[in-house]
C-alpha cells in the first residue's frame, strides 16, 4: 500500500523551488503517487489597482514546466493555477488539498527573514498551522 496516495505540491518561483520538486519527485515515485501542482498568483488589492508581479500567462508557462519535469521522470502530475490576495495563499494550497484529497503537502521555505516572517507569516508557517493533514516544508 503506498504513503501517500495524492500529493499537493506548492510551488512558486523562488530558488527554493526546483528542490521542491525535486523532493516531490522522490517521494511520489517511493509512493507511486499522482501528483497536483499549484501556484498561486498573489495579486495586490489597493482602492484604485489590482497588480501582480506576474501575468496569468506566465504562471500557466511555470506551472507546465514543472508538471512536464515530473512526467518526464514517470510521475502523474497535473497543472494547478490559483488566484488570491496577497497573504492568502495559504488557504488556496489547503483548499486544493482537501479537494484533491492528499495526503501530504509539499512546499518551500522562502527563508524570509525573521521580521518579515514575523509581521508577515511566511505562507508555509500558516499551511503548517491551517492544515489538517501532514505538510512537508523544504529549505
Amino acid at each position: 500500500m503506498p504513503m501517500f496516495e495524492r500529493i499537493v505540491v506548492a510551488v512558486d518561483e523562488s530558488e527554493t523551488a526546483e528542490r521542491v520538486l525535486a523532493a516531490t519527485q522522490e517521494l511520489a515515485i517511493l509512493s507511486r503517487a499522482e501528483v497536483w501542482i499549484l501556484h498561486v498568483v498573489e495579486r495586490e488589492v489597493s482602492k484604485f489597482t489590482v497588480s501582480s508581479q506576474e501575468t496569468t500567462a506566465e504562471a500557466r508557462a511555470f506551472v507546465e514546466a514543472a508538471v512536464q519535469k515530473l512526467a518526464s521522470a514517470g510521475v502523474a502530475a497535473h497543472g494547478e493555477l490559483a488566484h488570491a490576495v496577497y497573504g492568502y495563499a495559504a488557504r488556496e494550497i489547503i483548499n486544493l488539498a482537501s479537494e484533491r484529497d492528499a495526503g501530504v503537502i509539499v512546499m518551500g521555505s522562502r527563508g524570509r527573514g525573521d521580521l518579515a516572517g514575523l509581521l508577515v507569516g511566511s505562507t508555509a508557517h500558516k499551511v503548517i498551522h491551517l492544515s489538517d493533514r501532514p505538510v512537508v516544508v523544504v529549505r
